[in-house]
């Protein structure tokens, strides 16, 4: 997939796109590689946020298991079904991020509430989520980029419609959500291959440098 076709977006402005969208993928990929560039020399790591005790706010730990199936070379994700990233433990998993990778470049992923028309959209752009609003929870902003998936309506009773979400809807927006983080991914690797063939090409030969250690003083 060809990655940053869309020369003209505004930086600072979030993508909106729905998941039945055919360029979604595309589009989603485009935005986070545009979001992730200018910092790609720092650590990426994914955050995704849930759990897989509510059916719409699974919609993370889905994605963070997803993104293990796909062995990302570039990114380290933290967050799946197994081991999933929640209230209980985000604060840890923050400190010990800080603690592993310096200045890392955090992308936070989770599902959110919205109006009826918005739900299957998904947004990607700079700044943090702020996890726990949708059920008035105060828990810490996560990362500098966000990408969100609208799983169900929010307005009232949000523990109730989490998890009386539709799965269909939430496998739907997790795999989007993967394949597009996934594609960045396999992009940063082979420009990364790149710039390292280029830094090999620039060494001088073996035997060069092997006459010029032995050349006395």
């Amino acid at each position: 997939m060809n990655i940053g076709r869309h020369f003209f977006s505004n930086h600072r402005t979030p993508l909106r796109v729905h998941m039945n969208d055919k360029e979604a993928i595309q589009q989603i990929s485009d935005k986070l590689y545009e979001l992730i560039k200018p910092n790609k020399i720092r650590e990426v790591v994914v955050v995704c946020i849930g759990t897989d005790r509510s059916t719409g706010d699974s919609l993370g730990p889905l994605i963070g298991s997803k993104l293990n199936e796909h062995s990302l070379a570039t990114m380290h994700v933290y967050g799946n079904l197994e081991h999933p990233v929640h209230a209980l433990n985000l604060e840890e998993t923050l400190t010990h991020i800080h603690e592993r990778f310096q200045k890392p470049l955090i992308i936070g992923v989770d599902a959110c509430l919205g109006k009826i028309e918005s739900v299957g959209h998904i947004t990607v752009g700079s700044g943090p989520i702020k996890p726990g609003t949708a059920v008035k929870k105060k828990l810490p902003d996560v990362g500098e980029v966000h990408l969100t998936g609208i799983v169900n309506v929010g307005g009232m009773m949000e523990y109730f419609v989490l998890q009386n979400t539709r799965l269909f809807t939430v496998m739907n927006l997790a795999t989007i959500i993967a394949e597009s983080i996934a594609n960045v991914d396999h992009t940063l690797t082979l420009e990364k291959g790149k710039r390292k063939s280029i830094f090999e090409a620039m060494k001088p030969p073996a035997i060069f440098i092997k006459e010029r250690k032995e050349t006395p003083l």
